[in-house]
């Protein structure tokens, strides 16, 4: 999943929200000891990729990619799954949108401190340039995905994915309304036995 969705996932205290974007930045960590509640986040990081990454309605949706672009699919239904998770907030969520976003921005910020530099970077511009908003339509999301296919180090065919996106809309918004309340209560399960 991508970060609106790791937010979303995670508890609403700021050490949780950036335990949980902290589980993509792992690398950069040294051995400083984190507070119990980002630690948990990473786990609970962890635990909400291997559940997506395992899942069969993923898997599914994988294959409606080209040959040409089938290697990113992974990377095009995280983004797209924020996209959609938009399109569809007020069935997941009790708060308003854009609520959420300015306190999640706020929480963030409160802890870049303990973030590796990495990540400070990025979060400066996750904030700055409003990327969690930016989800919302679809030239947002094309954006997002060909600035993804712009850093990659190799030569690829991943620029341009969103017409992927396009032809495969509705069952990528089907297999997004089957996946994420499963998700949510996998979380939700698995959150309650810690």
């Amino acid at each position: 999943m991508n970060y609106l969705a790791h937010l979303r996932l995670s508890q609403s205290d700021a050490e949780s929200m950036v335990g949980n974007l902290m589980g993509d930045f792992r690398k950069y960590l040294d051995d400083a000891v984190l507070p119990d509640k980002v630690s948990l986040g990473i786990e609970n990081h962890l635990l909400v990729d291997k559940f997506t990454d395992s899942h069969p309605v993923i898997l599914d949706l994988k294959c409606l990619f080209s040959r040409r672009r089938r290697r990113f699919a992974g990377i095009v239904i995280d983004v797209t799954f924020d996209y959609f998770l938009i399109r569809h907030w007020q069935s997941f969520n009790d708060n308003e949108f854009n609520g959420f976003i300015d306190q999640a921005h706020s929480k963030i910020t409160s802890l870049s401190d303990i973030m590796p530099e990495r990540m400070q970077y990025v979060m400066d511009y996750m904030i700055r340039d409003n990327w969690l908003r930016s989800y919302a339509s679809l030239e947002g999301t094309s954006t997002a995905l060909d600035r993804m296919a712009g850093r990659i180090r190799f030569e690829n065919n991943f620029a341009g994915a969103i017409e992927e996106v396009k032809d495969n809309y509705q069952k990528l918004e089907e297999g997004f309304l089957e996946f994420f309340p499963e998700l949510v209560e996998h979380v939700q399960i698995n959150t309650k036995l810690k």
